[in-house]
């Protein structure tokens, strides 16, 4: 029964604090496992507490990476002000328009603010749902890409003169074979295989092919009338159709067809369906 009692008794521990010389006991704490838990926990939590007071409650918060300071807050209540204001402002036209319509069709009165408000809330209550109208946009996107796939140039673009235009460099490198007007109307650059090829300027793909003498080429068409055209390639990267900016990189050098007799780019540039010298317009 004594053994019993004896083994159900707290055990206790001290922590003492001893001078290094005298070793005299400065100061002396007695604690047991479960008031040294509590402990931990308590101060845990009262340091975690008092970090979040530091953060929640002064302007140390403002020195954290994305917290959001005085003037986002106040840039971000004008940018709203400024939303609900281009939303009046539409609305408006909105209303401009529909009466403008009804007294081209006769309608005898206009329609005030709130009908087109109201006739607005019902379109959108009556519209599809998420999925339908995804794929209805992903169609429109498509067509939209088909058509202007094939547009050469852009109408409202002003045409300048082959003169007055600045072109890419298509290939840096070593003009073996310069131009001739009756022998050799282009141009050949050597350079290593598997060298970038860009494109001089802004412009559609019209032509990606292979040939037995002149390997795989492309042709390009750029505004003002002017074409240009790439030989010999290794590897083409695009495609008839693809719309390409200058710089684009479209080809790869190489040592393709019979005509050729090393790695090197056959250039041709045509103005109005005549063949010019690229040298003068290109700085190779």
């Amino acid at each position: 029964m004594n053994n019993t009692n004896k083994d159900k008794k707290t055990t206790h521990f001290r922590l003492s604090l001893l001078d290094a010389k005298t070793h005299q006991q400065l100061k002396s704490v007695r604690f047991t496992r479960t008031t040294f838990t509590i402990t931990i926990i308590c101060s845990i939590v009262i340091i975690c507490a008092s970090i979040y007071s530091l953060i929640a409650f002064t302007p140390i918060r403002e020195f954290i990476p994305g917290y959001p300071d005085e003037a986002t807050k106040r840039t971000a209540i004008r940018n709203a002000i400024k939303a609900d204001s281009l939303e009046r402002v539409i609305l408006k036209w909105e209303l401009y328009s529909e009466n403008l319509r009804r007294v081209l069709e006769g309608t005898a009165s206009p329609s005030s603010i709130d009908s087109l408000m109201n006739a607005s809330r019902n379109t959108l209550k009556n519209a599809k749902d998420d999925k339908i109208i995804q794929i209805q946009d992903s169609l429109l996107r498509k067509t939209v890409m088909d058509e202007q796939m094939y547009e050469i140039a852009d109408r409202n673009r002003r045409s300048l003169p082959i003169e007055g235009m600045h072109f890419f460099t298509p290939l840096k490198g070593i003009i073996t074979q310069g131009y001739d007007p009756a022998v050799h109307p282009f141009v050949d650059i050597a350079a290593a295989e598997g060298t970038v090829v860009n494109a001089i300027a802004d412009g559609t793909v019209i032509y990606t092919g292979w040939s037995d003498e002149t390997g795989y080429t492309i042709q390009i068409q750029h505004d003002a009338d002017i074409i240009s055209i790439y030989k010999h390639n290794e590897k083409l990267i695009k495609s008839v159709g693809d719309r390409v900016s200058a710089g684009t990189p479209i080809a790869l050098v190489g040592n393709t067809g019979s005509l050729s007799t090393g790695p090197h780019l056959h250039f041709e540039l045509w103005y109005k369906g005549e063949c010019m010298d690229p040298t003068k317009h290109i700085n190779f």
